[in-house]
């Protein structure tokens, strides 16, 4: 039974009497199309009517220019029956739907100012920006911890290591966020960042014991649950310990390999029951291998249902999943009862928001004018202060900073970048050469020839040639990769290698993962700035400049539990 009245919801008589007469005028085919978020492909106003007839519940496009995304949002919800949850990943700032948004940095960023006015700030601009394009639904905060400094997938998108640091965050991001009027989705219940792998790739384990699991991610959820998050997506992942707690008939195959959106001891035992969770539950991407590989697609999709989730994201076929929905309803799989009961959290979550009296007031999506928010002056400032408190000194055991070109005049430049989602490059070589040229460095190409080749680079000539060797890393987590390595050019003695490491002062900076030093623990000097965007370059510079002090505390262990990298 859902107690609308109750936290998260908190509606009135008739708010609630709007979810169950809106519930009641519903066909069978309306209320197995509210139970899916579809990802967002076209803007085909005729692709678009086609999905809209089947009665979505949500939807979710890729980052686009505010206005399209925008224009898009309000033929949606214009040419909708009910008033669609419009979400995002609204992680790092307004980019998470507008790409002329303002990009504030990624949480482990945030989190290395040891500051929850700058998460709360995260999530202010996050969701205003995702609200002026017509967004009302936040996949945010991310409240994995990062304790497997090898896990591919949660690295930068967490607020680090520690549980304690990971819920003031994310509770200053609810704080910012409910300001903005958007709700949130915490997540990937029941936690990734235990695991070295991705749930994309196949069903990952958080497999800490039953009190482990309470002392960290549980005392995470259930403060933000406490706090009034509204939804929670699960990943996923398994919880062996507390699924064997909870059912301890269950197989060890099943608890370990039973992903948390199939597993009704997960979402109904541990979610429900133990944390007391009253709002919706929505899947992570469906199209997931963690997913995919866990069921047959025909029985997983209603089974996810039917196990306790209120809401299915994406998918491989929208058309194909409707009908496998529609088949578990009629074969059994999906009762009338567990349907109603999603519904009534969907349009619960909705009501919540004002929706329907938004929809009355024809203000579901805000005028063009809203628009004005987007990167607006407040905003970057704020980034800027955002990115001067984050930048961190790992370490200088050599004494190297601060770098002037009276000291080190030329400098030989080693960029090495990794694509995004889409394997896109962000430009960093020529952005970091600008930068330092403006300062009065000499940047010069690195030499071709290797240091055991048959065209060697001599020691005498590359000291004569460069005062300083500079290393720049960008590899951001992406899905699908399964490691965030750096790999070496050219062989053995590579032209890239920093094989010189003793033969010149040698650097390193990270615009990305934080862990680099695993891979060249020779560096002596290694700079974490967390994210590329442009308001960490200016800050690294100024920074190694000497100009201003490094006051970034890293919230991982950046030296990966050695001791060598420490050096």
């Amino acid at each position: 039974m859902v107690d609308l009245k109750a936290k998260p919801f908190y509606l009135d008589d008739e708010a609630i009497k709007w979810v169950e007469e809106t519930i009641e005028g519903m066909s069978i085919e309306e209320k197995i199309g509210q139970l899916f978020c579809p990802v967002g492909f076209s803007t085909d106003p005729e692709v678009l009517k086609a999905m809209l007839s089947k009665g979505i519940g949500g939807m979710m496009y890729r980052a686009g220019l505010g206005k399209d995304i925008q224009d898009t949002h309000r033929f949606l919800q214009d040419n909708s029956k009910i008033p669609l949850l419009l979400a995002a990943n609204l992680e790092a700032g307004g980019v998470g739907s507008a790409i002329d948004g303002t990009n504030f940095g990624k949480p482990m960023q945030v989190a290395a100012t040891d500051d929850e006015e700058q998460a709360y700030r995260l999530g202010l601009i996050s969701c205003s920006e995702g609200a002026a394009v017509g967004c009302n639904w936040s996949f945010a905060p991310i409240v994995d911890i990062d304790m497997n400094f090898r896990n591919p997938i949660t690295n930068l998108r967490t607020f680090g290591d520690s549980a304690e640091r990971v819920l003031r965050m994310g509770l200053a991001y609810l704080r910012g966020a409910d300001e903005a009027g958007v709700a949130v989705s915490i997540k990937h219940f029941p936690g990734d960042g235990v695991d070295e792998r991705d749930q994309h790739l196949h069903v990952t384990q958080n497999d800490l014991s039953a009190d482990e699991w309470d002392a960290t991610f549980g005392m995470i959820y259930k403060g933000l649950i406490d706090a009034g998050a509204k939804t929670v997506m699960v990943g996923h992942i398994s919880q062996p310990a507390w699924a064997k707690k909870i059912n301890p008939d269950l197989s060890e195959e099943d608890a370990y390999l039973t992903p948390a959106t199939l597993s009704p001891e997960i979402l109904n035992g541990l979610l429900r029951e133990h944390l007391g969770f009253n709002g919706m539950i929505v899947t992570d991407a469906t199209p997931m291998l963690g997913f995919t590989c866990a069921m047959p697609r025909e029985l997983a999709v209603p089974t996810s249902i039917a196990a306790g989730c209120d809401m299915f994201l994406f998918n491989k076929s929208f058309d194909e999943d409707y009908e496998f929905m529609m088949q578990g309803y009629k074969n059994g799989i999906l009762t009338d009862e567990r349907l109603n009961e999603a519904l009534t959290r969907i349009l619960g979550l909705k009501a919540s928001l004002g929706l329907h009296v938004k929809k009355q007031n024809n203000t579901l999506v805000p005028t063009e004018e809203a628009l004005s928010i987007l990167h607006c002056d407040k905003y970057v400032e704020w980034a800027k202060e955002c990115a001067d408190k984050s930048v961190t000194l790992v370490k200088d055991t050599a004494g190297l900073l601060p770098i002037t070109p009276e000291k080190y005049k030329r400098i030989a430049l080693f960029v090495s970048e990794g694509g995004g989602y889409f394997g896109e490059t962000s430009g960093l070589e020529e952005k970091i050469k600008a930068a330092l040229e403006a300062e009065g460095f000499e940047v010069l190409d690195p030499p071709a020839g290797g240091y055991i080749t048959d065209k060697p680079v001599t020691v005498d000539s590359f000291k004569n040639n460069y005062d300083l060797a500079l290393y720049v890393f960008d590899f951001p987590t992406a899905s699908n990769n399964t490691v965030i390595r750096i790999s070496w050019k050219g062989g053995l003695g590579g032209a890239n290698t920093p094989w010189f490491s003793k033969e010149i002062p040698t650097m390193a900076i990270s615009f990305a993962n934080p862990y680099h030093l695993l891979d060249v623990p020779m560096m002596k000097t290694f700079i974490n700035a967390y994210t590329n965007n442009e308001f960490t370059m200016p800050a690294v510079i100024e920074k190694m400049m000497g100009r201003s002090p490094f006051k970034g505390k890293s919230p991982v262990d950046p030296f990966c539990g050695r001791v060598d990298t420490k050096f």
